[in-house]
């Protein structure tokens, strides 16, 4: 029993001996152990330590941006009040009373169109304001005051007799625009001599050039029906003599007629070569065949009222030829035209009752 006893101190007794020796034998290391204890609880706190200090510095900036907007706010509502009202165009018209205005201005073009579709037209009539029989235009150019002076002279009354003739219900015009350089010598040798004579239509609009020449039958009769109220309008060339009696008993068996396309009626076929006399650019839309429509003869053809209103309120959207006989034919094919084909208005036969032929 005593023995039992003593063996466990003998044991712890050893124990604490060799501990010692280790100790000894390795001081450097325990402290190491001992300041990297020491460091690592010192860690933890700087860290902590940096944070508060971001957080500090984060709020203090969040503090100072929110004090600088309610600042900037408190300003700009004190300045609001002094900032003029900015005014938009709409605004400006609407007190103006522009809007109203615009409004009646657009109603009145729509009235407007409506009268011209339905032949009513503010147009001069005759002296005892009765509807004119016929406007008669004859196309001229620049270089033909000869032939100008020859119908004067023979078929085409002038001065008084013009004037009377005017009374009867017939107007007789010359018919041309105006050169490519506006105001030059051309133009202006046209005006001395309209100021001589009165008896042109000079088309403002248009530049007279042979080019232009089925462009030009869209202004005459545009300007014809808005100058002048008439049963028929009436177009000739300027190498064709009328016998005036004639075409004015013709033009009179069918007053009070619309829709009506007269002239001497052809069809023929349309030149595809360019290059040569006739050419159509546009010759692939008349089909496999290369022939033109049936249509009135450029040397005189005449329409009724209703068909030059027509042209005139549709001119902007009216498909040209390379002839002015074939664009005004092709204008006739969309309305509901009667066709009038007279052997008396074809020129240039050999029928002795022909109101026309070619000088």
């Amino acid at each position: 029993m005593e023995n039992s006893v003593h063996i466990p101190i003998r044991e712890t007794l050893a124990s604490a001996m060799k501990q010692e020796r280790r100790w000894k034998s390795h001081p450097k290391s325990s402290i190491s152990s001992s300041s990297f204890s020491s460091q690592s609880s010192k860690a933890p706190l700087i860290m902590g330590f940096l944070s508060c200090l971001a957080w500090l510095y984060i709020a203090g900036r969040l503090w100072q941006d929110a004090e600088n907007r309610t600042m900037l706010s408190s300003l700009l509502q004190k300045n609001s009040a002094n900032i003029p009202k900015v005014v938009t165009v709409e605004d400006k018209l609407r007190n103006l009373g522009c809007n109203e205005i615009g409004r009646k201005i657009v109603e009145a073009e729509m009235d407007l169109t409506m009268a011209k579709s339905q032949g009513y037209l503010w147009g001069n009539g005759s002296a005892s304001g009765k509807k004119l029989l016929a406007v008669i235009g004859v196309y001229t150019g620049f270089g033909s005051r000869l032939k100008r002076n020859l119908f004067r002279g023979s078929w085409m009354p002038r001065g008084d007799a013009l004037r009377k003739l005017e009374e009867r219900g017939v107007v007789i015009r010359f018919v041309i625009g105006r050169s490519a350089n506006r105001g030059d010598s051309l133009d202006r040798n046209i005006d001395d001599e309209n100021r001589q004579t009165k008896d042109f239509l000079i088309l403002e609009i248009h530049e007279e050039a042979s080019e232009e020449l089925p462009r030009k039958a869209k202004f005459f009769f545009g300007a014809a029906v808005e100058t002048w109220d008439a049963e028929f309008y009436v177009k000739v060339d300027d190498d064709i003599n009328i016998d005036l009696n004639g075409l004015i008993e013709i033009l009179e068996s069918r007053r009070g007629r619309q829709g009506v396309y007269m002239g001497c009626m052809k069809s023929g076929g349309v030149i595809s070569e360019e290059g040569k006399q006739w050419y159509e650019p546009e010759w692939w839309k008349f089909g496999d065949a290369k022939s033109y429509f049936r249509h009135a003869t450029g040397s005189l053809f005449i329409l009724s009222n209703n068909l030059a209103h027509y042209i005139n309120i549709n001119s902007a959207s009216l498909q040209t030829y390379a002839h002015d006989d074939i664009s005004v034919g092709s204008w006739m094919m969309g309305v509901d035209a009667t066709y009038v084909d007279d052997d008396r208005l074809c020129c240039s036969s050999s029928r002795q009752e022909k109101v026309c032929s070619v000088a």
